[in-house]
């Protein structure tokens, strides 16, 4: 019974009355019945107020986790161009950072890559803003390579997920790799880069096989305006009351000069054909954005454009068994070269593929900071000028530079990886 009533009402008072009862009932039975009489009451009473609280801060609503993000992209908009500009600021800082004091690389590319990342969470966040506006109208048009990828994020979820996921991977490898050399063996960390480069190989073919057309470094749309530039009416915190003393259109003055005659204006030395050259529209201006690169037809095609993607897992794959001899730099150039023979030439209108290309060949410089071209050529050339322009003012700036950054090139494979 005292059980039943504890449990059934969670209060006190009732629990205190139905002991006083017993007592009453049970006054010749001793006081051993009295006492587990109040045991089972204290145990009924404990347990229907703890039952009672925590029905009680169960029905309490816990703040949504989309308050805390719709917050922070509520002072994103407001401060977009501060952060932009710490962005900047904190990015440049990162190359000074390395030798100056102990773990300061882990410290500079950690911070390095926390930028990248919240710089892609906030272009993300920024082009779904201006996506809305449709007032909004850029200063400069975007570019083929944001207009491509852009189309093919908006098109294929796969794609988009695929992208963003090879960039995130390529933020964060090298501090991957300077985490695992402090806790792991030197095996265990090539395991590790091997495994990267496996699930970098598969999401590349992911987008090759999505998109059926070569490869763009990013895949995924950059930011090419600028944040200040954003409309006010897109920054929630930004609305004002309009004034209720402004003057009516009606009744504004709303002359309007006219223009200076063309003898009293200067003389300009620009033709027609210099003026208007600028102004004409391209055929990649009016093509559509997800045909700005040609599909792959050819077998060789897509030979070609699979050496290119395979080239980076056989290198380090090769660097495993055989870091000190130069075989691993030679299979990799040779790949590089016989991808670049095979690949097609992309016409004068293909301006975009034309670019990628360029790219691509650019990127053969860091071979120059590979293998036994780095051991045996760059590395003795790079020196011998930090020790020469260390008796030299300003040059010593760049000499420190130089030589603060020679042992992380020879000690880590993602500062000059493919």
């Amino acid at each position: 019974m005292i059980n039943k009533i504890a449990l059934e009402s969670g209060n006190s008072e009732y629990f205190f009355c139905s002991l006083q009862s017993k007592r009453r009932i049970d006054l010749k039975g001793g006081n051993d019945e009295i006492n587990s009489a109040e045991e089972q009451v204290q145990g009924a009473w404990e347990t229907g107020f703890v039952t009672t609280v925590i029905s009680r801060l169960s029905a309490v609503p816990s703040p949504p986790m989309s308050m805390s993000i719709a917050r922070y992209e509520a002072f994103l908009l407001d401060n977009v161009s501060t952060i932009s500009s710490l962005e900047s600021s904190l990015r440049s800082i990162t190359w000074f950072l390395p030798g100056r004091f102990k773990d300061a690389e882990l410290a500079s590319e950690t911070l390095t890559s926390l930028l990248n990342v919240m710089s892609m969470y906030h272009d993300t966040l920024l082009a779904k803003i201006v996506q809305k506006d449709r007032n909004y109208q850029p200063l400069i048009p975007p570019s083929l390579h944001t207009r491509f990828t852009k189309a093919w994020s908006d098109k294929s979820d796969k794609y988009k997920w695929a992208a963003r996921a090879l960039q995130l991977i390529k933020f964060l490898e090298l501090v991957v790799e300077m985490g695992l050399r402090r806790k792991v063996s030197s095996k265990a960390r090539w395991r590790g880069v091997i495994l990267l480069e496996v699930v970098k190989a598969c999401l590349r073919f992911t987008l090759l096989l999505i998109t059926r057309k070569p490869l763009l470094s990013p895949p995924i749309p950059e930011r090419d305006f600028d944040p200040a530039s954003l409309p006010t009416s897109t920054h929630p915190s930004s609305e004002t009351p309009s004034d209720s003393t402004a003057i009516p259109d009606h009744l504004r003055n709303n002359h309007t000069p006219l223009p200076p005659h063309a003898l009293l204006s200067p003389r300009s030395e620009t033709t027609a054909e210099d003026y208007l050259l600028p102004k004409a529209m391209s055929t990649s201006s009016v093509r559509p954005s997800l045909s700005l690169v040609k599909s792959l037809s050819s077998p060789t095609d897509w030979i070609a454009e699979s050496i290119y993607i395979m080239r980076p897992l056989v290198y380090a794959t090769l660097l495993v068994s055989d870091r000190r001899s130069s075989r691993p730099l030679i299979v990799a150039l040779a790949m590089e070269l016989l991808s670049r023979n095979l690949r097609r030439t992309p016409p004068l209108s293909a301006v975009l593929e034309r670019t990628e290309y360029a790219r691509r060949d650019r990127d053969m410089l860091w071979y120059l900071l590979r293998g036994s071209i780095w051991q045996s050529y760059t590395r003795p050339k790079l020196q011998n000028f930090a020790v020469g322009a260390s008796h030299t003012p300003l040059f010593n700036l760049f000499g420190a530079f130089i030589q603060d950054w020679i042992p992380l090139i020879d000690e880590y494979y993602y500062y000059t990886a493919p």
